[in-house]
């Protein structure tokens, strides 16, 4: 005997809520036909899956090991299924888009009207989140394509290139660096920079930019730049890290996307390209390797970069 889609199905959404009940009635079925379920799943296993003890749901080491290859198998068969689906037809039905929050408000706007337009029967599913949260998602089965910004570990997925964002220098308009074309990652050091906080990809791209850091471990690291320079201030966001500068409390680097969609219009922000060779960022769609999804998500790709 092999596991149904459904038992599998069934541990997935145990994981995911920690509870019989909640697991149930994510599944649209009762808390017996659940239980039972994942009994027989053990059975079939010929293994323990799920620790009850103190009315606590944990799962085993197995029962990790089999959820971990339950999402892989699920997220397989949903993609059987949409792929079916839209044979003769790609970007209809249900695609799940994960995007990082430095690109979503940028780019997105510019371009929903147009998928709308082109594909009318497409239902996009939008997640914003960090790069990492996103990359485990796509993984797990459940988003079919994110948009991310390289470079970055790209380990077990595909991607299609949608366009290059210049990374430029931020600071207050009266500051003695505004008056420059272009300003020096060198004139920057003695400054104070505000970030985004850790989790953001831009933070490290930012740095990368400067050569002060990189994503691959090269030049100086950024616990000892931070040290070294200064950089006491992070931001949430990339609107709260243009008003930080406008207040004159730092310096900082932004994505020219987000200064093409007017970002710091309404702050006392001066924005110069940066002197340095390093100074951009790719903007990429990334997907599962061996999705049946990959053709849509070159589709989308294609379709972000007109």
């Amino acid at each position: 005997m092999l596991p149904t889609l459904r038992q599998l199905q069934y541990l997935k959404l145990l994981a995911e809520h920690k509870s019989f009940n909640g697991a149930a009635e994510a599944a649209f079925v009762s808390q017996p036909a659940l239980s039972s379920g994942i009994a027989e799943l053990e059975k079939t296993l010929g293994t323990r899956l799920v620790d009850r003890s103190r009315g606590q749901v944990i799962l085993t080491a197995v029962g990790e090991e089999t959820l971990k290859r339950s999402e892989d198998i699920l997220a397989r068969t949903e993609d059987l299924v949409e792929a079916a689906r839209g044979a003769n037809r790609p970007l209809t039905g249900r695609f799940r888009l994960g995007v990082i929050p430095t690109i979503a408000p940028f780019l997105l706007p510019k371009t929903l009207l147009k998928l709308r337009r082109d594909f009318p029967d497409l239902r996009l599913f939008l997640r914003e989140d960090q790069t990492s949260r996103l990359i485990a998602s796509l993984k797990s089965g459940a988003l079919d394509a994110a948009v991310i910004a390289l470079p970055y570990d790209l380990s077990g997925l595909d991607s299609a290139f949608i366009l290059k964002d210049e990374i430029l220098a931020a600071t207050p308009s009266n500051h003695r660096l505004a008056i420059n074309d272009r300003i020096s990652p060198e004139d920057l050091k003695g400054e104070e920079l505000i970030l985004l906080e850790d989790g953001h990809c831009l933070r490290d791209h930012a740095l990368a930019a400067c050569s002060w850091t990189s994503p691959t471990g090269t030049s100086e690291n950024l616990s000892t730049y931070t040290a070294n320079h200064g950089g006491g201030f992070a931001a949430t966001s990339l609107n709260t890290l243009v008003q930080m500068v406008g207040s004159g409390l730092g310096v900082s680097l932004v994505p020219a996307m987000a200064v093409e969609s007017g970002l710091v219009k309404a702050a006392d922000v001066s924005v110069r390209p940066l002197a340095s060779d390093h100074a951009f960022r790719d903007i990429v769609v990334v997907w599962r390797a061996g999705s049946s999804r990959a053709p849509e998500a070159r589709l989308l790709a294609e379709s972000l970069k007109s």
